[in-house]
């Protein structure tokens, strides 16, 4: 959890990058809404570590803020294709480090951060869809390979029912 507290640091100065670089009114306001979605997702896994009598690791903290604000500046020099590409293809990822904790959550006796963990995988899977659309908007976009398609956003509490592994 503290991974996924400090991670989500560094994904909201990514998005203030990110929204920053780019042109269109539209998605500045559209990734402005996923930094948001961001700052609630560190803020609910805060209140998972303070729960379980943790906090954050100071050292992860300092270093995720910095790949945070490298990530945002890079996203003003690095075009339009670059930044949408590198966000899908790191929210894919933690749509897969979110169930993977919910499934930990149980194992380790704390059921009750279940439905929070698994609604966050669902919003990561939002956020997912959200790039691969934009990466497939592009010229060069639909000629890149792609990461690999999420199962469908139901599926993730499907498969947690079912104790299917988390699939990446």
């Amino acid at each position: 959890m503290q991974l996924a507290y400090s991670g989500e640091l560094a994904a909201t100065h990514a998005y203030i990058g990110h929204a920053r670089s780019v042109r269109d009114p539209a998605e500045k306001a559209e990734i402005g809404v996923i930094e948001k979605q961001e700052i609630e997702h560190r803020e609910r896994v805060g209140e998972i570590l303070a729960a379980l009598g943790a906090g954050p690791d100071p050292r992860r903290e300092r270093s995720q803020l910095r790949v945070g604000k490298v990530v945002g500046a890079l996203c003003h020099v690095g075009g339009w294709l670059i930044p949408m590409y590198g966000a899908g293809w790191l929210e894919r990822g933690n749509i897969v480090e979110y169930e993977i904790a919910a499934r930990l959550a149980v194992e380790a006796g704390v059921p009750e951060f279940v439905d929070d963990l698994l609604e966050m995988a669902e919003v990561e899977w939002d956020h997912e869809q959200y790039f691969r659309g934009k990466v497939r908007e592009h010229w060069m976009g639909r000629r890149l390979p792609i990461w690999s398609m999420p199962p469908p956003r139901e599926a993730i509490r499907e498969a947690f029912e079912r104790g299917d592994p988390a699939r990446r």
